[in-house]
């Protein structure tokens, strides 16, 4: 692996003018590069983050924020040119972290983020898009997202395994997810995907409605469930079922607070949006 260090996180307008005139699918082999550079954390920034996603305030960083800390490194990466799959139109399947050690008091870390794992689909091809968290002591977050380039062909057969609800779940919560959380949310987060910010750009993609980031909908489940979840040695797995369409209701059902557990969220019409778990590392 050959890795490019910046002395800066990378400037967004730019990457999202890149992702706009890219459109075409260039090769089947991902780059065997990555990214890193030091990111130093904005506390009103993560104030602005907790009040969008529905943490509490607390010492500790919400266990999703990394993503917002890596989110112009991994844009720099997936608009490069040597990238053969173009932005617009990937598709997020899946996510999951790993959090090594308590994220109290970071101030500044060194994001590190690549592509490995490329994989046929029944739709086209996955890869998956790793980011890491590192500060002087070491390794303290790692992140894995699935994502999948429609149309791209690849010999073979996905051997992908999706997650199954295996526990009882009772309903925790229901909240109505507003029209405007796709514009609140790009404003913390940096990503202004069209599909997010309003019906009416959502519709030249395809979408009737705008659709809640995927990302969002991780974070708010899991500052509902904070109380439920260690704060340490955890890995928390995600499979993104049916987008959640703006605005709507949606109802969080989880396993009871432990070790190891599992949590749904579903919409009107018994609609699955997300599946997730939890469990140690190791």
């Amino acid at each position: 692996m050959e890795w490019q260090t910046l002395h800066n996180s990378p400037s967004l307008p730019p990457l999202y003018l890149r992702a706009a005139l890219k459109r075409n699918i260039s090769g089947t082999t991902l780059p065997d590069c990555g990214l890193r550079c030091p990111v130093r954390v904005n506390p009103r920034a993560v104030e602005a983050y907790r009040k969008v996603c529905g943490f509490a305030d607390g010492p500790m960083l919400p266990a999703t924020y990394p993503h917002i800390l890596a989110f112009g490194l991994q844009l720099q990466l997936l608009t490069a040119k040597h990238f053969p799959f173009p932005l617009l139109g990937l598709v997020h399947l899946r996510n999951r972290m790993r959090i090594l050690r308590p994220l109290g008091a970071v101030s500044e870390v060194q994001v590190s983020v690549h592509a490995q794992n490329l994989q046929p689909h029944a739709k086209g091809a996955t890869f998956d898009l790793i980011t890491t968290l590192d500060d002087s002591l070491g390794r303290l977050w790692e992140g894995e997202s699935r994502m999948l380039c429609r149309g791209a062909k690849l010999a073979g057969e996905s051997m992908d395994q999706p997650l199954q609800i295996i526990d009882p779940l009772n309903e925790l919560l229901r909240w109505q997810v507003p029209t405007d959380i796709g514009r609140r949310y790009a404003r913390v987060s940096g990503d202004y995907n069209p599909i997010h910010l309003s019906a009416l750009t959502a519709k030249l993609f395809g979408f009737p409605q705008a659709i809640a980031h995927g990302l969002w909908s991780k974070a708010r489940a899991l500052a509902a469930l904070e109380e439920h979840l260690p704060i340490v040695n955890i890995e928390i797995e995600v499979d993104f079922k049916k987008p959640v369409r703006l605005p709507s209701e949606v109802i969080l059902s989880c396993s009871p607070p432990g070790s190891n557990g599992q949590w749904q969220l579903k919409g009107a019409g018994d609609i699955e949006h997300m599946i997730g778990q939890w469990k140690p590392i190791g």
